[in-house]
C-alpha cells in the first residue's frame, strides 16, 4: 500500500511541477507584452487580470503541492542524506525566489508601476528554464 500512495504521490508532485513551469514560464511573457500596453488602456487592464489569475489560481497553488509533494517524497524515500536532492533542494528554493520576484512585478503591474524594461523580461523568462534543466539534471541523473 505504502508504494502505491508513493507513485500517486509522485505523480501529483509532476503535475504540479509540470503547471508551475507553465505558469513560471507564461507570466514574464505577460510582462513582456504588459510593457508594450499604454497605462489604463483596455488592453494593460486585462493583462493586470490575466497576470493575477495566472499567479492566484496557477502557479501560487502548483508551487504549494510541488512542495508538500517533494517533501513527503524525500521523506518517505529516504533521500536527504543524497548529495543531489541538497542540490536540486537549493534549486528549487532558487526557482521559489524568482516566484516571489514575479509575485512582486504583478503587483507593481497592478499598480501601474514599471521599472524595467521589456529586455529584462525577456533575460528574466530565462532563468526558471535554467533552473529547470538543472533540477531535472538532479532528479534523473543523480550525480551525487
Amino acid at each position: 500500500m505504502f508504494e502505491d500512495v508513493y507513485l500517486w504521490i509522485k505523480a501529483l508532485h509532476v503535475i504540479a511541477v509540470i503547471s508551475w513551469m507553465a505558469g513560471m514560464l507564461y507570466l514574464p511573457r505577460l510582462f513582456v507584452y504588459h510593457c508594450e500596453a499604454e497605462i489604463g488602456s483596455k488592453q494593460s487592464e486585462t493583462f493586470k487580470m490575466m497576470e493575477r489569475r495566472l499567479l492566484k489560481a496557477i502557479i501560487n497553488p502548483a508551487m504549494i503541492v510541488t512542495w508538500l509533494a517533494g517533501l513527503y517524497l524525500a521523506w518517505s524515500g529516504h533521500w536527504f542524506t543524497f548529495g543531489w536532492l541538497h542540490v536540486k533542494l537549493a534549486l528549487v528554493l532558487a526557482l521559489s525566489a524568482v516566484h516571489g520576484f514575479f509575485s512582486r512585478w504583478v503587483k507593481d503591474f497592478a499598480a501601474d508601476r514599471r521599472p524595467r524594461t521589456q529586455k529584462f523580461y525577456r533575460i528574466i523568462n530565462e532563468v526558471p528554464t535554467v533552473l529547470m534543466i538543472f533540477i531535472v539534471i538532479m532528479v534523473i541523473v543523480k550525480p551525487f
